[in-house]
C-alpha cells in the first residue's frame, strides 16, 4: 500500500513538472522574432519592424529589423 502512494506521488510530481516545461516552451515561442520576408512569405503583413506580423503562419510574432 505504501509503495502505491509513493508511486502516485512520483507520477503527480512528474506530470506537474511536464506542465511547467510546456508553459516555458510556449512562452519562448511567443517571444520569437521573424524576418520581414518570412512574415510576407507566411501570408502575413506588418507595419514597422518591432510590430507583430498580422495574419498568416507567423501571426503575432514580432518582426525584426532587416
Amino acid at each position: 500500500m505504501r509503495i502505491r502512494r509513493i508511486l502516485a506521488a512520483v507520477s503527480a510530481t512528474a506530470a506537474l513538472a511536464g506542465l511547467g516545461l510546456a508553459g516555458a516552451a510556449t512562452a519562448t515561442a511567443a517571444n520569437a522574432q521573424v524576418s520581414p520576408s518570412k512574415c510576407k512569405e507566411g501570408g502575413g503583413t506588418f507595419d514597422l519592424p518591432g510590430n507583430p506580423c498580422k495574419g498568416g503562419i507567423y501571426d503575432g510574432e514580432s518582426v525584426e529589423a532587416d
